[in-house]
Order: structure tokens, then sequence, then C-alpha cells
């Protein structure tokens, strides 16, 4: 299941996915992102198998667009950290 943490507006759309079949919940990404826009959680999708995956915590879901500027260069796409420290490729953005 990919879950999909941000929003859209009349700007864009601004999502921080993450694939929770791939995620171990290892916690690179929340290592190596410079804002603390993720954390590690008792994964909520599957709570029979249980396991830790990585969400975006609450207070960002709602500002990623400002929060994780500062990782995107203004010349063009590039990946964030948290998308390069992913050793499962379970993380992916928006923009």
């Amino acid at each position: 299941m990919i879950a999909n943490y941000g929003y859209r507006d009349g700007s864009g759309t601004y999502l921080i996915s993450v694939d929770t079949d791939k995620c171990d919940g290892c916690g690179k990404c929340v290592e190596a992102c410079p804002y603390a826009v993720l954390e590690v959680v008792s994964n909520p999708y599957d709570p029979i198998e249980g396991g830790m995956i990585v969400v975006v915590t609450e207070a960002q879901r709602k500002k990623i667009k400002y929060t994780c500027m500062p990782c995107k260069p203004a010349s063009g796409k590039r990946e964030l950290p948290c998308v390069l420290s992913c050793p499962t490729q379970a993380i992916s953005h928006s923009w």
C-alpha cells in the first residue's frame, strides 16, 4: 500500500509517499531528514503483522511544501535526502 502524506492545493501537489510493503522501519530516512519530517511508528496499516514503518509526523503533514523546500534546489527536481537514504526505495515525493 502507498501511504501519501501532504496535500494538494491550487499551486500543486505536495506529497511524500511511503510504500508500506517496502518500508522496513529502519529509520535511515529519519536520520537523513534535516527538518524532522519523518518518524518511525508501529505499522498502523497492518496491525496483525505489526512491525515498524516510517510516516510523516502529524505536525508536518500540512506544510510539507515549505518544510521540504530547502532540500529541493530551485534549478529542478532532485532526490531528497530521505529518498536517497532509503535502502528499500520505499519513499518518493511528488515534486
